[in-house]
């Protein structure tokens, strides 16, 4: 079977190898998304997926369907985290020796796990693209077989068995969104969502999304080929990729309906709306789906699944989404307020804040910056609201009692 040969019996096998090892994931009636989508929409829980996300799937299919030699000689990959542990997991499970190169940044969770796998595990380059390089001189200095995160026939196979499971247990479904990093998760769903569909006389939208600051398929379709993009930080690294693959371009060209791309607020947006709302922890990467659901970038005919294709987040990243998706939301906003330096200023900022429903939560209050004179203080303070009204109604209210209020951060 060549690398290009992804079929629904590829995947059908697949899923057959992977019985007893990958979990068949919940799928969440999403009640929420539901009312804004118009149309029933469930949420696919791979981040509840042993290890934490969807990798374990095609790590696992790759490694079973090694040689009792190749095995011999070991596994070696490269990843931010993710792969990082499926590669790990499925190695022990095997009785495979794994070495793993994982970025210098790479999330301390993610390393930790993948160490307590049983992995030997090398920390050095900046990005999950020189970690692919070393792990590429690795192989070929030492024999052990590289593990490609995403971009092998028997990998996008065992990413597609989540496609079967979908269709399963939602056979009505219309779309189907997919978080895009390299594309071997989206491509091995769209081969079994459509293979499945077509049987059955009808057709599955397939829509994947990609982070803004990392979206390297929308310029490499309109090229025609696989094209490298010089890639920005981004909250979801997961799927911070900067070139397609070789064998996941063409089935993702020619079986995927649309890509999107969201910015950073849509994602933390996300993150906290899923927190907040099914009490489930995504990562950034795991959320984007619903993050094109929030942010109105996709339209759903049917009822359409959202996959949450990993759960692996730092808590110390995770506070800072947090904070990041409430300002997004418009339920943080911190302003900076000129005041004359007389008694009962502060009280009566206070007394109007109350007065509107907003909630104090840091206050900053200083003769000592930069443009005041010697009468003026400055009062920098942080409130909670209840969204973007709800601070265009605190700013008025600050504006009529004489105030000048500068939005420093909303």
């Amino acid at each position: 079977m060549s690398d290009h040969d992804v079929t629904l019996a590829h995947i059908e096998a697949a899923a057959a190898a992977l019985a007893g090892v990958a979990q068949h994931t919940p799928i969440d009636h999403a009640s929420y998304l539901s009312d804004l989508t118009g149309v029933p929409t469930y949420m696919k829980l791979e981040n509840l997926q042993r290890t934490g996300s969807f990798k374990l799937r095609g790590a696992t299919y790759r490694l079973s369907r090694l040689s009792a030699e190749e095995r011999s000689r070991g596994v070696v990959a490269a990843s931010a985290g993710n792969h990082a542990q499926g590669v790990a997991f499925a190695a022990k499970q095997l009785g495979i020796e794994a070495t793993i190169y994982m970025p210098l940044g790479a999330p301390v969770p993610k390393l930790l796990a993948t160490k307590g796998y049983g992995a030997t595990v090398i920390t050095d380059g900046a990005t999950v693209d020189d970690c692919l390089e070393l792990a590429l001189a690795h192989a070929e200095r030492t024999g052990a077989v590289m593990i490609h995160p995403f971009d092998h026939a028997d990998v996008i196979a065992g990413q597609g068995t989540i496609g079967l499971e979908i269709v399963a247990d939602v056979p009505d479904v219309q779309t189907v969104i997919v978080p895009i990093g390299g594309g071997g998760l989206i491509a091995g769903i769209a081969v079994a969502v459509k293979s499945w569909a077509k049987a059955q006389g009808r057709e599955i939208r397939v829509v994947g999304v990609q982070a803004a600051q990392s979206a390297s398929y929308p310029p490499s379709l309109v090229a025609g080929h696989p094209v490298a993009i010089e890639r920005r930080a981004t909250i979801a690294d997961g799927i911070a990729v900067a070139r397609p693959g070789v064998h996941t371009f063409p089935l993702i060209r020619d079986l995927v309906d649309e890509i999107v791309t969201v910015d950073e607020d849509d994602i933390a947006r996300a993150v906290l709306t899923i927190l907040e709302r099914t009490k489930l922890v995504v990562e950034p990467a795991g959320a984007v789906a619903v993050a094109a659901i929030l942010a109105g970038l996709v339209t759903p005919t049917g009822p359409t699944v959202a996959l949450l294709s990993g759960g692996n987040i730092d808590p110390l990243l995770l506070q800072r989404i947090v904070g990041q998706g409430l300002v997004a939301s418009g339920r943080y906003m911190t302003l900076r307020i000129p005041l004359p330096d007389r008694p009962g200023q502060l009280a009566q900022v206070s007394d109007l804040l109350a007065r509107v429903g907003a909630n104090v939560i840091e206050v900053l209050h200083t003769r000592h910056d930069l443009g005041l004179t010697v009468t003026d203080v400055v009062l920098q303070i942080s409130v909670e609201t209840r969204g973007p009204n709800h601070q265009g109604d605190v700013l008025q209210a600050l504006r009529e009692a004489g105030f000048a209020p500068e939005v420093v951060s909303s």
